[in-house]
């Protein structure tokens, strides 16, 4: 079990890489300890006491102590980022102790093992803020929610923030070749299928097709592959930590997996075309998503059916924006634009929103700029 001892405040990770400090002369519990930096991908300082070295006990981004060190640690100076860890669950002096030396929290083995790899893997990744995630879904079908994901991703690496778009619709036919990248080298969802527990940021970033300045998760050619629920949760988990924006591309069906991507979603974004079918749909589609997302705006598509000319509606099939959103009862974001030769320019390599003073690009820009977000999420 892993306990946490109340204080000013949490640890807080100040973007350092790194691996931990274990201090310990217990060899059973060294070996344990060991086996969990290795599995977090981290390689750490091993001491009987505190390091003599000046800033060995300050600097280092997590410290680790074994029960047994407690009275050679008790003199140091209090920091944060301190695990007192031990074996015994029976052991109620354990919390005083803790007390003693400042840490922060109390891990007993072998039960903790799982949030310590977690705790280890992300002092090691130097993790920060986690990312903007923003999901995109369809109200209807073909309402350009694939559309404004990628021009939304796109829009947002071409500011400089570190920027991934994940494709969560297996049937959508893949982003990357919206993006004019489905030969492009890097790895595709069948790779992370079987992935469970905690999956490596820099690791998946690495691993991705980077196409016009982002990092892109799509499908492969092949036949559709069921991504498990535990699956979707590591890789997006994986995604936010490396901070930025994150841009999910959802499907209009919620299933365990959809739910898993959606619970890490900071802003949906359902795309709604104003026309009265889609706006019926979509209130299912709202109705379904917002069992697991709190925060659903709408932003309206254009439907074909509406008059034209002075005084029409151009082609908002006789609803306008606001009474689009007042039907669905979701905050209004913007009405998305129409860009004249966007398939054109999508056959020639240019990705929607690719161009900088097109329509799409400013409605992107436009959103960016009212969503708080760290404006560069870290290097690339």
């Amino acid at each position: 079990m892993a306990g946490v001892i109340t204080r000013d405040g949490p640890p807080s990770s100040d973007g350092r890489q790194g691996g931990p400090l274990i201090v310990t002369e217990d060899v059973d519990l060294l070996d344990d300890l060991l086996r969990l930096c290795a599995a977090a991908g981290a390689r750490p300082e091993v001491r009987h006491g505190v390091p003599e070295r000046r800033g060995g006990w300050d600097t280092a981004p997590l410290v680790l102590v074994g029960d047994d060190a407690v009275d050679r640690v008790r003199g140091a100076g209090r920091r944060r980022g301190v695990v007192l860890v031990g074996r015994d669950q029976d052991d109620s002096g354990v919390w005083q102790r803790a007390v003693e030396i400042g840490a922060d929290h109390v891990l007993v083995l072998p039960d903790g093992e799982r949030w310590l790899v977690d705790r280890i893997a992300d002092v090691a990744e130097g993790v920060g803020r986690p990312a903007l995630t923003v999901g995109v879904i369809g109200g209807s079908g073909g309402a350009g929610a694939s559309t404004l994901a990628c021009a939304l991703a796109v829009t947002a690496a071409r500011a400089g923030r570190r920027t991934l778009l994940v494709d969560a619709d297996p049937l959508g036919g893949g982003l990357d070749v919206l993006l004019g990248g489905e030969t492009a080298d890097g790895l595709r969802w069948p790779a992370f299928a079987q992935s469970r527990g905690r999956v490596g940021g820099g690791a998946l970033e690495e691993s991705l097709p980077e196409l016009h300045a982002l990092r892109v998760l799509s499908w492969d050619r092949g036949d559709a592959v069921v991504i498990p629920p535990e699956a979707m949760r590591a890789v997006i988990a994986a995604a936010r930590r490396r901070g930025g924006v994150v841009v999910v591309d959802l499907p209009r069906r919620v299933d365990e997996g959809v739910a898993e991507a959606l619970a890490q979603v900071d802003l949906g974004l359902m795309v709604v075309p104003a026309e009265l079918r889609a706006v019926a749909g979509s209130r299912r589609v709202a109705s379904a998503v917002g069992m697991v997302l709190r925060d659903l705006r709408v932003v309206v598509g254009r439907g074909g059916t509406g008059r034209t000319g002075d005084g029409g509606l151009d082609g908002l099939g006789g609803f306008d924006a606001e009474e689009v959103a007042r039907l669905l009862g979701l905050p209004l974001v913007g009405e998305l634009p129409r860009e004249a030769g966007l398939l054109a320019a999508q056959a020639g390599g240019m990705p929607p929103g690719g161009v900088a003073r097109g329509p799409l690009a400013r409605f992107c820009a436009a959103f960016w700029d009212r969503v708080p977000v760290d404006a560069t999420g870290g290097g690339s």
